[in-house]
């Protein structure tokens, strides 16, 4: 599992990057130049993954102290394509290609607070996308398994996965809209695209007290919803907050009426 190089610190400044190393009495003017360059884009990312915490995310009713300092730790700029790696810090949803986008940050955080992931879960996530979510569930939870139906996805997030030496990430293609029955029961689901309604199939691969997040409904409005199993066959169902997100593909449609 990947391990942390330095953890923000709580309520205090951020202390200057320590892996970059200062330069010595005995480099020249150019060598000097460059480390002093490297030192700053490096306190420029920090300070902006910082403003991101403080000003995007806290401010979202996101608390919890452990999620905050994660963000710290997985490296978010590290999932987003070359492209897009100047945006990777700001308040939108980043594109992945082929209509898919990323959560923006304050969803991220706050999914995460809500889902109380603990260490000994084991997780679903529908939808790899970047491999970004997936990176913070692994870091709390014990095994994610990520399911993406699109293959370039699939193999983008796996990569990602790969290059921060995360070990309890297991990315499959496939179509798991009505849940991923291959490794079910799971202690939480994450639908990483909107669905109109909820699959049945989908609640039924929940152990009792496990949690489930997902965007439910139809555009302009859904509301993003919290399901826990309390018992078998019984769940409650909290709406946490409204957004529009685009659909998981396949999602299970309701049944329409015809006049």
């Amino acid at each position: 599992m990947q391990t942390a190089a330095w953890l923000a610190p709580r309520y205090r400044p951020l202390r200057p990057p320590t892996e970059i190393g200062d330069p010595r009495p005995g480099d020249s003017l150019v060598l000097k130049s460059a480390f002093s360059l490297i030192a700053m884009h490096a306190m420029n990312i920090e300070k902006a993954r910082f403003n991101m915490v403080e000003q995007q995310i806290r401010p979202w009713e996101v608390l919890d102290q452990d999620v905050l300092d994660l963000l710290y730790v997985i490296r978010r700029e590290e999932f987003v394509s070359p492209a897009y790696r100047a945006l990777a810090f700001s308040d939108l949803e980043i594109p992945l290609g082929d209509g898919e986008r990323m959560w923006a940050p304050k969803i991220e955080a706050r999914v995460l607070q809500e889902l109380a992931v603990r260490k000994g879960d084991k997780v679903l996530e529908v939808g790899t996308g970047s491999g970004y979510f997936a990176a913070l569930l692994a870091h709390r939870g014990q095994l994610v398994h990520s399911v993406e139906i699109n293959p370039r996805l699939a193999a983008f997030g796996a990569a990602n996965i790969k290059a921060q030496a995360i070990e309890n990430v297991a990315i499959e293609e496939g179509d798991a809209a009505q849940g991923w029955a291959k490794h079910a029961p799971y202690d939480v689901i994450v639908l990483t695209g909107s669905v109109p309604v909820l699959p049945q199939t989908m609640l039924e691969q929940l152990k009792p007290g496990g949690r489930l997040f997902a965007i439910v409904g139809d555009p302009p409005v859904m509301e993003a919803r919290l399901v826990t199993c309390v018992a078998a066959g019984t769940y409650r169902s909290t709406d946490l907050f409204e957004t529009n997100f685009p659909p998981l593909r396949n999602a299970p449609q309701p049944s329409r009426f015809e006049f």
